[in-house]
């Protein structure tokens, strides 16, 4: 199995389903419905903030695969969509299973040597720590969102 292929599907199992640690943000965001992902616990963010700030990047990084410019913004990745009901958390899932099915099948199609090329500009180093950054960003924020899911039952 080559690295990209490796990469697009560690992105699938912590996204999707199927890797080593059981969890991932389909099935843990399953039965997470509007007011359980607004609800705010002491002064953690709320499960709708993690999500929307964990997966904040994936689009940007597959416009960037595709030959775009990086157009994400740190200072943006938490303005996370006013959700005031149902449809408004499910529109949110839904956009981002759409991102993720394109980051993954971007991934899995790269050519090795890109890996090692600089992601976007030089100074956010290459395309590999990129995307296998997003992948633990993605873990540590999934394991928050476990614990809050607890906190909340």
């Amino acid at each position: 199995m080559s690295l990209p292929s490796s990469l697009a599907r560690h992105f699938r199992g912590v996204l999707f389903g199927g890797n080593w640690s059981d969890s991932n943000y389909k099935d843990q965001l399953a039965d997470v419905d509007w007011k359980m992902a607004t609800t705010k616990v002491a002064g953690f963010n709320t499960i709708a903030q993690l999500v929307y700030h964990a997966t904040y990047y994936l689009p940007h990084i597959a416009n960037v695969l595709e030959g775009g410019p990086l157009q994400a913004r740190d200072k943006h990745s938490w303005e996370t969509p006013d959700i005031q009901s149902e449809a408004d958390w499910q529109v949110l899932l839904d956009g981002i299973w759409v991102d993720a099915e394109r980051l993954i099948a971007l991934t899995g199609k790269l050519p090795e040597a890109t890996l090692w090329a600089d992601f976007a500009d030089p100074k956010y180093g290459n395309h590999f720590s990129n995307l296998n950054g997003i992948i633990e960003h993605l873990h540590y924020h999934l394991g928050q969102i476990v614990l809050l899911k607890k906190w909340l039952a």
